[in-house]
């Protein structure tokens, strides 16, 4: 197994909120809440990787296929939302699986910490209380880490879910440095960061890329960072560090 460090951990503790790791085999989560539910956060990352890794045992396409499968009613809820997630957005199942995990923690957890956030590999679920602002990476881009998201409190979550083709681990078709999108579900950012990504492979479709997300009504906003250029599209603020 690969280790990829988080750095960006170490610069993304808030101080109102108790900030711990949970790890287990590939899933890494990154959870800040009110009081530390490190022991459940974990039982739950174990209750919803074997409902995958049990899914997958019976059905591996789940696992390779780079477009949707038909969807499965007898499948478990995650599984089911992947799916869901996927055919919507046009990707395999699993290209929403960190986001996913992030977002059913997250709701598992929300009547026990009114704020919280749940990062699984750059994958973020969150919902606060107060404007918070989230950092983006960009590997070797100039406006790497020299640009910021800055999230709106709201009692809704958000899903706040970046793709590159530069880094990183996760299959990309693309070339950008990050394609960052914003909606209320981590799994159907995770997946659409993915579907926007495949499509940057020059500065020319940043644009094109930005079109195609505004078709998707849950979409916030998203951002697109390729080099020195970027492309931005709406409810969203952005600020400089």
């Amino acid at each position: 197994m690969l280790y990829q460090d988080r750095f960006y951990r170490r610069i993304s503790s808030p101080p109102d909120l108790v900030c711990y790791e949970v790890k287990y085999k590939e899933t890494d989560l990154y959870c800040c809440t009110k009081s530390d539910l490190a022991e459940l956060i974990k039982d739950r990352i174990l209750f919803y990787r074997n409902q995958i890794e049990q899914y997958i045992k019976t059905n591996p396409l789940f696992k390779e296929t780079l477009t949707p499968l038909k969807y499965d009613v007898f499948a478990p809820l995650i599984v089911r939302h992947m799916m869901e997630c996927s055919q919507r957005i046009g990707v395999g199942p699993m290209a929403t699986v960190a986001g996913a995990i992030a977002e059913h923690v997250g709701e598992d957890i929300k009547d026990l910490s009114d704020e919280f956030i749940i990062e699984n590999g750059g994958d973020i679920y969150l919902r606060t209380k107060k404007d918070r602002i989230v950092l983006l990476y960009a590997k070797d881009s100039p406006l790497s880490q020299r640009i910021a998201l800055k999230i709106k409190a709201n009692d809704q979550p958000y899903g706040i879910c970046t793709s590159s083709g530069t880094f990183g681990h996760s299959l990309s078709f693309g070339k950008a440095d990050a394609v960052c999108v914003i909606t209320r579900s981590a799994a159907f950012s995770d997946g659409l960061a993915t579907y926007l990504g495949n499509i940057v492979k020059t500065k020319d479709l940043i644009p094109h890329a930005i079109w195609v997300a505004k078709k998707f009504q849950e979409v916030i906003g998203v951002v697109i960072i390729m080099g020195k250029y970027m492309g931005v599209w709406g409810d969203i603020e952005l600020v400089k560090i």
